[in-house]
């Protein structure tokens, strides 16, 4: 692997690893986005996904929060869907819409589409550019979907409020799905691993749609891919492997056996209780969150009393101070320094 500066601020990985910190680190999900007047000054000259594919746009992108807020962690600017990308179905970012499949798979007989071969390098060099770009600040995280949430937008074709068309391939075609979830696992699989290959130091992974699951479907299509990434991407790393995030949202419904997973640290969403979810994932395990999104138009006074009253109830040790989801587009940034603040001073 390429020799990086020395890093300065190890809080994040120390706590993600389960070692004593002291105070809580604090990074945000989707930090490097349109909230920020930086982000949308480059986006006026560039489409997304040229954004995504330009390792220096890329590591540009990554480095605007940090620049801007003593944040504890770098997350690398991509998206989720380069990897049905890399599997052949064309992505777009609709301004107003969101991502747009325009060619899903409509029935199981279109997975005879689907390549594996595509490349994924210009992530691999974003990460690589950004690690020399940080010259040690924070750690550098990087990320993938998990395999039901891919699934999902390569069926729909795009977002949705039920996502009934994948669950219904989970319904009428399950061994189909399981093909098409085993294929998509793979390829994240070695995504990931050239990840940190390329320099990434920690790892996280967005089972985003798994609210729209219930427990059953849950426990057979996406515990089983989740388990299985965690535990390739570690043995094929070996001693170099780093500590892995999953962040399953709306899976209050299995965090018993989120615990047990292979993962450091489990992030959870705005909708569970600090307190129950320490006692169900267990004492062993970081966990990450949880603050609702929308808590941060709030007042910045009141903003400082959620912050701490949040980490009250998660306590200051195995903790990583976070949202309950990404952060929303039309955030005012000073909000965001006063929330960092306020965990920071906790």
């Amino acid at each position: 692997m390429a020799t990086f500066p020395p890093l300065k601020n190890d809080l994040f990985l120390r706590v993600a690893r389960g070692q004593p910190a002291e105070r809580v680190p604090v990074w945000i999900m989707r930090q490097a986005g349109r909230y920020l007047s930086e982000f949308r000054a480059l986006r006026e000259k560039h489409n997304f996904f040229e954004m995504c594919q330009t390792p220096a746009l890329a590591a540009e992108v990554t480095l605007q929060p940090i620049m801007k807020f003593p944040l504890d962690a770098a997350i690398i600017f991509s998206d989720i869907l380069v990897i049905p990308q890399a599997m052949g179905l064309e992505v777009t970012m609709e301004p107003g819409v969101g991502p747009v499949l325009p060619h899903p798979l409509k029935t199981p007989e279109d997975m005879s589409r689907l390549t594996y071969d595509g490349s994924l390098e210009y992530v691999y060099d974003a990460i690589k550019l950004t690690r020399e770009k940080l010259e040690g600040r924070v750690p550098l995280i990087g990320f993938a979907g998990a395999p039901w949430t891919l699934m999902s937008y390569m069926i729909e074709g795009g977002g949705s409020k039920t996502w009934s068309k994948p669950k219904r391939w989970l319904y009428a075609h399950p061994e189909e799905s399981k093909l098409l979830l085993d294929k998509i696992t793979e390829l994240t699989i070695q995504y990931l691993v050239n990840q940190v290959r390329a320099g990434a130091q920690a790892l996280q992974v967005f089972e985003s749609h798994a609210d729209f699951l219930n427990r059953d479907l849950f426990l057979k299509y996406s515990l089983p891919y989740l388990a299985r990434i965690s535990h390739e991407v570690k043995k094929q790393l070996g001693d170099d492997a780093v500590p892995m995030i999953v962040f399953p949202k709306g899976a209050h419904y299995a965090l018993k056996e989120l615990g047990k997973l292979n993962y450091d640290v489990v992030g959870i969403d705005w909708t569970v209780d600090p307190a129950v979810a320490r006692e169900q994932i267990g004492p062993n395990v970081t966990l990450q969150g949880n603050l609702d999104p929308c808590a941060l138009y709030a007042p910045q006074d009141k903003l400082r009393d959620l912050a701490q009253g949040m980490v009250a109830k998660f306590g200051k040790q195995r903790y990583i101070a976070n949202l309950g989801h990404g952060i929303y587009p039309d955030t005012n940034p000073e909000n965001v320094r006063a929330f960092i603040q306020a965990v920071q001073s906790a």
